[in-house]
């Protein structure tokens, strides 16, 4: 069940601030009075996941002085002043000031419901938004992101840690899917250029005088500085680089060798066309490959990646499941030998897009997840086998999954997990210290 959004109600007159709350209450909002606008900035801060409605004409601290006070706390918290008749003038100030918008007295309560509601909706996105940034800025958070034991998986993070403390340019190859501007914002994020600007550009699509003016400029008039500007002192990442132009890889070039040494501003390339005819090096001219590839990052598709494909499986599938408020699905040892011998076109995508639609499904007893998987990799020409992997191999995955499954279903509980695998504690702790798994993991 959603959480209900928070509202604010700041007002002199009891009545007011009763009625109101008590009308919004009905409506699924969770209210809470002051009757001072300084009692209010008591529990209003920068984080105040809500709403605001305050009464304009208040002794002591007014509404428009407490307007300018929450907008110095954060600019994008919805404020909703109510005024009297007259006081319009004074409500476009507010708005002037940052004030999501007003309400006239006497005013519709419905009219006060759909405007709550839109203020809340817009500052659960600002706040997402806010996490996001705050999470793209955080190098060990990404870090984690990057899910996965398998040695390739290792190699690829502390090939991640290395090169994003070193200064070169930098190219990033990879299946489509394979989280290739994930990798990017962990390179930002881990090296000396976190906090500073980290400015993206899908090249794809448009022409070289675009593409020119949007890097390099003149840009048009209130369209801000061109994105080298813009990037300076950070990270410029180019995205298909393999569609650029004879015209911009030859200004690009010339950015780069008049820039000497990236310690100005970095450029991280990813390449995103894998056409079997073509590779990257065919796309750039040589001389501004070289200097791109200066560092280079190939991220390896899903089904090199083992029993990865089984780990990430249930960490998404268990999201899934919380979002949509039902089990995740049991997977079967013949699921799991499927998931692990699939060719995954789509890489970790691909997966991510099957574990919702099996959670899905399992919610009325629908397709199982092989025939999602099956129908999935049939409509994109690739075919499920059971070569190439021995059956130890196969054995061991599925006996991690189905410890890291039953784990995660019983929070923890060393000793529900022993009943139900029927374990002895010393195999259970020997298991899961062979497959990496820690019961902290689990309990919170």
């Amino acid at each position: 069940m959603a959480r209900a959004h928070r509202v604010a109600i700041i007002d002199d007159e009891a009545d007011m601030r009763q009625s109101v709350s008590q009308w919004l209450a009905l409506s699924g909002f969770e209210t809470e009075a002051h009757a001072t606008a300084e009692a209010a900035l008591r529990s209003i801060d920068a984080s105040f996941p809500g709403v605001v409605i305050s009464d304009i004409r208040m002794p002591g601290m007014d509404g428009l002085a407490l307007l300018r006070r929450l907008m110095a706390l954060d600019a994008s918290l919805p404020v909703i002043l109510i005024t009297g008749h007259g006081d319009v003038p004074m409500a476009v100030e507010a708005m002037r000031l940052g004030a999501y918008d007003f309400l006239e007295k006497p005013f519709n309560p419905e009219r006060m419901n759909e405007l709550v509601r839109e203020a809340a909706r817009a500052r659960v996105s600002a706040l997402e938004n806010r996490a996001l940034r705050r999470e793209l800025s955080d190098g060990s958070s990404l870090m984690r992101k990057l899910v996965g034991q398998s040695e390739i998986m290792q190699r690829l993070r502390e090939d991640i840690l290395d090169l994003g403390q070193a200064d070169g340019h930098v190219l990033i190859d990879g299946e489509t899917g394979t989280g290739k501007t994930l990798v990017a914002h962990a390179l930002h994020a881990v090296g000396p250029r976190a906090g500073k600007r980290f400015v993206t550009l899908a090249c794809a699509g448009q022409d070289d005088a675009t593409l020119i003016a949007r890097l390099f400029g003149p840009v048009e008039d209130g369209a801000g500085l061109p994105l080298v500007e813009e990037a300076r002192g950070g990270t410029l990442v180019l995205e298909d680089i393999e569609a650029l132009g004879e015209a911009v890889q030859a200004r690009l070039l010339a950015f780069i060798n008049d820039q000497g040494s990236p310690g100005d501003t970095r450029i991280i390339a990813i390449c995103n066309d894998h056409a079997p005819e073509r590779t990257i090096e065919d796309a750039l001219r040589p001389d501004l490959f070289f200097r791109l590839a200066a560092l280079k990052i190939t991220l390896p598709p899903l089904r090199q990646r083992g029993e990865d494909i089984l780990t990430l499986f249930t960490a998404y599938g268990a999201e899934f499941a919380e979002e949509y408020g039902c089990a995740a699905p049991d997977v079967s040892a013949q699921e799991a030998a499927q998931l692990l011998q699939a060719p995954w076109p789509g890489n970790i995508r691909q997966l991510i897009n099957i574990a919702e639609r099996a959670v899905l499904q399992s919610r009325r007893e629908g397709e199982s997840i092989l025939s999602l998987l099956m129908a999935d990799n049939e409509a994109s020409g690739g075919a499920i086998t059971t070569e190439g992997k021995p059956l130890k191999d196969h054995v061991e995955a599925f006996e991690r999954m189905l410890i890291d499954n039953t784990m995660r279903r019983h929070k923890g509980s060393v000793a529900a997990v022993m009943e139900e695998l029927c374990l002895p504690r010393r195999t259970l702790n020997e298991k899961m210290a062979k497959y990496g798994l820690a019961r902290a993991d689990y309990t919170g």
